[in-house]
């Protein structure tokens, strides 16, 4: 079992001595994670089980009075926590342990009994930061701005606004039928845009007039603009006049935005094959993240920036707290959650928590980096590049597309492999931001066994590369390349750089053997050293490599034989 944002595990020895009582420093380790949880989006805490174990120990038995002495003790070590003791569960191995749920706190901030507040980021619960408290304060808030009644009736706003929305609701494939039943007003309130006769903020930014949406704290305004090679400004838009809903308007930025439809052509056999600078379900989901977690409660314009080589788009407030750059592909935080709700009924975004999936795959087929995510307390910035990375690498996964049918967390995968050629597990694990390279398997396991993939080496050192047998299937024009050599035929290599140009460092040997990496050079010398077919003189700083003397003495005795 692998903790994340939302889940932890502790092993009994944590909470309880030898004599079965409660440890003191452990049960305030859970006080700790419960406030951080509480804080973000609650969890679940499972005791009973250790960080990485699948199972507790075997015939492990839980007393019912210890949960309940835990759950008593923890109540007493924090505020403003919700938490429900969940059954007691029994093993296939027999062995028992029990959880315990928090809940997020909607309105006030969690705090343990001595005042201090925690954050949960990834597996970690970890002190919050003056910064962090500052935005946990603006994030409560923010969560209630839907919800935050006008003083403005159902009979104020335009009739044909009711009407084209109860309509968009109505012909959505993702709404339930009972739901598209309901009456106009009541397909409104279920969407929580009107409540108890008024206007909620978010039935103004749906329904309202461009006066009623002006007075709103603060709505939505984009700016659109275009900077030449020099980043210097030619082109300007702006939406700034209230008079469009968020689907209006994010319909609009798409029609007026004409440069980010710009594309790249490379030859493909007998044809050309184009590729847009920016996928039009990329710019959809970057747009819609954009409006959907924008914090309404900081002024602020969503700024959309195309350069020459790169597209940011910029909102008003910071990532969700416990969201980071490093986790955002699997993690999710709902800053506006009825806000999302509609967006997603309205077929405008992805379900929750797999639009950056999306932007991953599409990413990985079009052979370019992913984005970049930027984030402080005022605002978070998504830069994307247009570069193509690897022509070939889109070759490649067009052909695997075609004879395929893979998943998109497979996609995902070979996009990172094809354009590196070939990668560590390590760095594929980091890659897809997974936090044990155990979850790797779930991943890369279903495209080995269909050959796709080929691994080298065990454990930490295995490699993954796409499988030369399938590239010369694919009879695609692709160019060798040394990254993927095999490592005694570039052993070989190094010996024939070497008996030729003797005294070389590392990095000289690489620069002649070409685009090989550095890693590779570096562990296939040191291996080469360590069986005595190199040595090196000079410190660890400027070392230099040069055949080992037996070694030279045999090519020697060869050479003249020949």
């Amino acid at each position: 079992m692998i903790e994340n944002n939302s889940v932890e595990y502790k092993g009994l020895s944590k909470i309880i001595d030898g004599h079965g009582k409660l440890k003191t420093e452990g049960i305030r380790e859970l006080a700790v994670s419960r406030v951080s949880f509480a804080n973000v989006q609650g969890g679940t805490i499972f005791i009973g089980i250790e960080d990485g174990e699948k199972s507790p120990p075997n015939q492990q038995k839980i007393d019912t009075k210890l949960m309940n002495e835990t759950i008593t003790r923890l109540r007493s070590l924090c505020f403003n926590v919700g938490l429900i003791l969940n059954e007691k569960i029994t093993d296939e191995n027999g062995g028992e342990y029990f959880s315990f749920t928090i809940q997020s706190t909607l309105k006030s901030l969690a705090t343990t009994a001595d005042g201090k507040i925690y954050i949960r980021v990834g597996d970690q619960s970890l002190p919050a930061r003056s910064e962090d408290i500052v935005r946990l304060a603006s994030e409560k808030d923010a969560f209630q701005w839907e919800l935050q009644l006008r003083n403005i009736g159902l009979t104020e706003i335009p009739k044909s606004n009711i009407e084209w929305f109860t309509k968009e609701i109505r012909n959505s494939d993702r709404v339930k039928e009972q739901v598209k039943a309901l009456s106009d007003q009541e397909i409104i309130e279920h969407y929580n845009l009107l409540y108890q006769g008024k206007l909620t903020n978010l039935g103004i930014l749906w329904l309202g007039s461009s006066a009623q949406r002006s007075k709103l704290a603060y709505p939505i305004t984009v700016q659109y603009i275009v900077y030449d090679e020099l980043e210097k400004k030619v082109r300007k838009e702006n939406w700034h006049d209230y008079t469009k809903n968020p689907k209006e308007l994010l319909l609009d930025i798409e029609k007026q935005a004409i440069e980010l439809t710009y594309f790249d052509e490379f030859p493909q056999g007998l044809f050309r094959n184009k590729i847009r600078h920016y996928d039009e379900r990329l710019i959809r989901e970057l747009l819609i993240n954009a409006i959907a977690h924008k914090s309404y409660t900081i002024s602020g314009d969503i700024f959309i920036k195309v350069f020459n080589d790169r597209l940011e788009i910029t909102n008003p407030g910071g990532l969700p707290l416990g969201i980071t750059s490093s986790n955002i592909l699997h993690t999710t935080h709902r800053r506006n959650p009825h806000l999302i709700r509609i967006l997603h009924d309205l077929k405008l975004m992805e379900g929750e928590g797999t639009g950056y999936n999306l932007i991953y795959e599409i990413t990985s087929r079009d052979a370019k980096a992913f984005p970049v995510p930027l984030s402080d307390y005022n605002s978070t910035s998504v830069t994307q590049h247009s570069k193509i990375l690897d022509e070939e690498a889109i070759l490649i996964l067009d052909f695997i597309s075609k004879h395929y049918q893979l998943t998109q967390k497979e996609f995902i995968v070979l996009g990172i492999i094809s354009r590196s050629k070939k990668i560590l597990a390590t760095q594929l694990t980091k890659e897809l931001q997974l936090t044990d390279e155990d979850r790797l398997r779930s991943y890369v396991n279903r495209l080995c066994e269909m050959s796709i993939l080929i691994t080298r080496g065990i454990k930490k050192g295995t490699e993954y590369l796409i499988n030369p047998k399938l590239i010369a299937n694919a009879k695609i024009n692709i160019k060798p390349s040394l990254k993927t050599i095999e490592q005694p035929r570039l052993k070989a290599l190094i010996e024939e750089v070497l008996r030729f140009t003797p005294n070389l460092t590392v990095n000289e040997i690489q620069l002649k053997l070409g685009d090989i990496t550095i890693a590779d050079v570096r562990k296939a010398v040191y291996q080469m050293v360590k069986t005595g077919i190199l040595e090196h003189t000079g410190g660890k700083t400027y070392r230099k490599y040069q055949l080992a003397k037996k070694n030279r003495n045999e090519i020697e005795i060869r050479n003249k034989t020949i």
